[in-house]
């Protein structure tokens, strides 16, 4: 017996022992440093994506972080465990069998259930943050958006602020910051994508569809927004705007359509619009970029 387990394994069993501690002692340095620089997210690289102005668009990169994080870590015990097995079971000049593992309960037991800890955490995860992208918070702002070959409309309901413009105009949605702001978003002809990149969010435009969302910015500024949908022959121009301002300037803005002039400039901009869209010619009134 004794002449039979030396040719199976020259050290006896205690090497596959002593290769899986080699192993633990390689892989523990990078894995605490990764556990450790998680344990604050501000450590953490964006792994890039940008962190975004809104609240939602913090919990969305904060998400993608973590998931991040668990890929590498991932990616990085089966790299190791490859390289392992590799270096640890190359073939040598006396060809001996290594130790066999197959059948190991605790071993099998730990791969199956880790791996389904893992999709459920991610879940989990994923849940909360979608609970609050799809959050709609009670909130005095409200705008409807309305999308169209290829242009913008922004209406305010209470007050006669409107703001059109299409393909080179880029107009000018106006929002407050640090309040909720209820967008009603749909479009008029075909599928159109409202998408702004500094605050990592996208939401399509459909034709016969109200899609509501909620936005939260948290820093005064203007950010750039664009239709993400091909949607025609210009889309590549179909560009917008978000100022965010503070309260007491967003409402300064609002009160500043409240003239029977402004009145009657935006109905002659709705009329426009509704004339352009049902005939496709473009007219002066709706090529008008109102509060830009």
């Amino acid at each position: 017996m004794n002449v039979h387990k030396s040719a199976l394994s020259p050290q006896g069993a205690k090497e596959p022992r002593s290769g899986l501690r080699r192993l633990r002692r390689f892989l523990a340095l990078p894995v605490a440093a990764l556990v450790l620089s998680g344990c604050n997210t501000k450590s953490l690289p964006g792994f890039g994506v940008s962190p975004g102005d809104t609240t939602l668009s913090h919990s969305v990169y904060h998400l993608w972080q973590w998931f991040s994080v668990g890929a590498v870590l991932v990616g990085a015990l089966v790299l190791a465990l490859m390289a392992w097995s590799i270096v640890r079971h190359r073939r040598r000049s006396d060809d001996a069998i290594p130790a066999q593992t197959q059948y190991h309960l605790p071993l099998e037991i730990i791969y199956t259930v880790v791996p389904i800890i893992i999709v459920f955490v991610l879940f989990a995860a994923t849940l909360v943050v979608e609970n609050k992208e799809v959050a709609l918070p009670k909130t005095n702002v409200n705008i409807e958006v309305n999308a169209f070959q290829w242009g913008w409309e922004f209406l305010y309901p209470g007050s006669n602020a409107v703001v059109v413009g299409q393909t080179t105009q880029t107009p000018v949605m106006v929002m407050p910051s640090n309040e909720n702001v209820h967008i009603t978003l749909t479009s008029s002809d075909v599928i159109h994508g409202f998408y702004v990149h500094d605050f990592n969010f996208s939401r399509y435009a459909q034709p016969g569809v109200y899609n509501q969302f909620n936005l939260r910015a948290q820093a005064n500024g203007t950010f750039f927004g664009q239709c993400t949908q091909l949607c025609g022959m210009y889309h590549s121009l179909m560009y917008f705007k978000v100022k965010v301002v503070s309260p007491a300037d967003y409402q300064t803005w609002l009160n500043s359509f409240n003239t029977p002039a402004d009145a009657k400039a935006a109905t002659a901009a709705q009329t426009a619009l509704n004339q352009e869209l049902s005939t496709g010619i473009a007219t002066k009134q709706a090529n008008t970029n109102f509060g830009g």
